[in-house]
């Protein structure tokens, strides 16, 4: 799964408001029904949307909405019992908590698109009498933050229950990286890289690659891993146990980034004038190690890899991933990614997030990425030669020559399962707008898509 947090900027769920609270956008509101903080008539008309297109400011709108009704029946009516496990969840989360749901109630005040370096200089410098007079001003609208986190929470535990139950394993996401606009940046400026004013003196990013001439300049700022490891880098151990709460194993994004990182000059309009800086490496995890014991962690080590990166992962015996779509092109990493060539510790997707859906990648004419037309032919028509195919149902070869391989994980986005084309492109890295809103159409997925998955599962050991 993507990142499940409450997202900022874009609607991206690598730039969130917090790397520790989920997304309100997620709470069931069926369920707030069932436990008597909502009627029906309070749902009333859900915005209207495509199917397969989210309309994130129509939904945020209304479910806010909704939302704040539920939070104000459940101080009215809430069972003690249930007063209890609330209060017993802020305590027990109280580390982040506080701060995330100040922060948003701050955000709330001054306007939701002004960052927290615009507030007044009290507040951006984080004042105690500043701070203890706007809890205060803004206790309810705290309170219900702290309501909604708890809803998240409680309706996620079920669900991760109901999963095991089934025998079935959540896989999460850690981004590297947090937001400059979040509680975490705000409440940790001596963690980050930042000015008086706490505005980002470098930003995160990656030089020139397979998605842009220019690169990709995140903006996110960068880590003082010097003053993280001083602190035994607690901040990442306890971000590392909340993951664990919700999911039994993770991604760690942009794995690369921890042995060295792409650093860019606060400013810069491309990351073409980044350097590389060494990370923190085995310390961070050695320390995590130490904390939580040992972790399923899958590394993202994908993009410019180098021997000290692997020897981090192979230290501690994360496996790597494999992406099928960068396998017959001139990525330098595309042998490996080929499945012949795959070990058993490994993850294998067809594509990511980032990726263009499987169709769209086979019918691409280049201008999505930096191929030209020559490359784009070149790599399909090796693409067909590998895969012994026509190019009839190339989502469906793609997904057969991963469940036939010895990776450990068949990954397949569920645009491939369909057989979906460019427009339902999760993401487009370095662009803005439009992206992170496909979600699937009701019925789109049929007794024929399960069948076909579980006839590849079957044939390849790969059901249990």
């Amino acid at each position: 799964m993507l990142p499940l947090g409450p997202t900022g900027y874009g609607d991206s769920p690598y730039q969130l408001f917090s790397a520790f609270a989920g997304n309100p956008l997620l709470i069931s509101p069926e369920l707030l029904m069932r436990d008597g903080f909502l009627v029906r008539h309070d749902l009333g008309d859900a915005p209207p949307s495509a199917p397969e297109t989210v309309d994130f400011p129509a939904v945020i709108a209304w479910k806010t909405g909704i939302l704040t009704k539920a939070f104000r029946n459940f101080h009215r009516a809430a069972t003690p019992e249930l007063r209890r496990l609330y209060e017993d969840f802020c305590s027990e989360h109280a580390g982040w908590l506080d701060d995330y749901a100040l922060f948003i109630a701050l955000k709330n005040f001054h306007g939701i698109e002004h960052i927290w370096t615009e507030w007044d200089q009290d507040s951006v410098t984080r004042q105690p009498a500043a701070l203890a007079s706007w809890r205060e001003k803004l206790s309810d609208s705290i309170e219900c933050q702290k309501y909604w986190q708890f809803e998240f929470h409680r309706q996620w535990d079920a669900l991760r229950y109901y999963c095991h139950e089934r025998n079935l394993k959540l896989m999460g996401d850690i981004p590297i990286y947090v937001a400059h606009d979040s509680a975490d940046v705000w409440a940790n400026p001596h963690a980050f890289q930042l000015d008086e004013r706490g505005r980002p003196v470098v930003v995160a990013g990656v030089p020139p690659d397979y998605f842009s001439a220019t690169g990709q300049l995140w903006g996110n700022p960068i880590y003082r891993w010097q003053e993280m490891a001083a602190g035994g880098y607690a901040w990442w151990v306890e971000r590392f146990r909340a993951m664990f709460t919700q999911f039994d194993l993770v991604r760690l994004d942009h794995f690369r980034g921890f042995q060295a990182y792409w650093e860019v000059p606060g400013g810069e309009t491309t990351s073409v004038n980044g350097r590389w800086v060494n990370g923190p490496g085995a310390d961070l995890f050695r320390a995590v190690k130490s904390q939580l014991g040992n972790l399923e962690v899958v590394a993202e080590n994908l993009g410019v890899i180098t021997p000290e990166v692997e020897s981090i992962r192979q230290e501690f015996d994360f496996p790597g991933m494999a992406i099928l779509q960068f396998a017959f092109g001139k990525d330098p990493q595309g042998p490996s990614f080929r499945p012949h060539n795959y070990v058993r510790d490994l993850f294998a997707y067809t594509g990511t997030h980032d990726n263009d859906t499987a169709m769209g990648w086979w019918h691409s004419e280049g201008g999505d990425s930096t191929r030209t037309l020559e490359d784009v032919e070149k790599e399909k028509a090796f693409a067909q030669r590998y895969l012994d195919t026509d190019g009839a149902e190339m989502n469906w070869c793609l997904i057969r020559a991963l469940f036939a391989s010895v990776a450990r994980a068949a990954i397949v986005p569920m645009q491939d399962v369909l057989g979906l084309g460019a427009e339902s492109r999760m993401n487009k890295p370095g662009t803005l707008g439009g992206n992170w809103r496909w979600r699937m159409a009701p019925g789109a997925f049929t007794a024929e898509h399960g069948s076909r998955l579980k006839e590849y599962a079957v044939m390849y050991d790969r059901a249990t």
